[in-house]
């Protein structure tokens, strides 16, 4: 996946919008982060909840890591944008968007 690959995903998702935070895009719906790019082309972020990141994790070990420190222990994860697939990624952040996303917004939506 390119870093191009998930910025389109991630904009395709109801109300997202991009915008920028230290430095680099994040992409955000009604003002909340629910996804950023990092500095370079390795690496995308996902914001889910812990019970999530675990299933991401476990599922996919070569694509998706907890972030460092108190963010990853709160569920932001690590996406490595060159071992991951379409598929997998855009079921995370469709999750990473529900969990950001005002409830009934959030309710609204249905992904493929």
């Amino acid at each position: 996946m390119t870093v191009a690959e998930f910025r389109s995903l991630a904009l395709s998702l109801p109300e997202a919008v991009e915008r920028a935070h230290m430095g680099h895009p994040d992409f955000r719906v009604r003002g909340k982060i629910f996804a950023t790019l990092w500095p370079g082309d390795e690496w995308g972020m996902v914001k889910l909840t812990p019970a999530e990141q675990d299933v991401f994790v476990q599922a996919e070990p070569k694509v998706f890591e907890p972030v460092k420190g108190a963010w990853g222990a709160r569920g932001c994860t690590k996406v490595r944008l060159r071992s991951a697939k379409k598929a997998i990624v855009w079921r995370a952040l469709v999750d990473a968007w529900r969990t950001t996303a005002p409830k009934r917004l959030a309710q609204q939506f249905e992904d493929e």
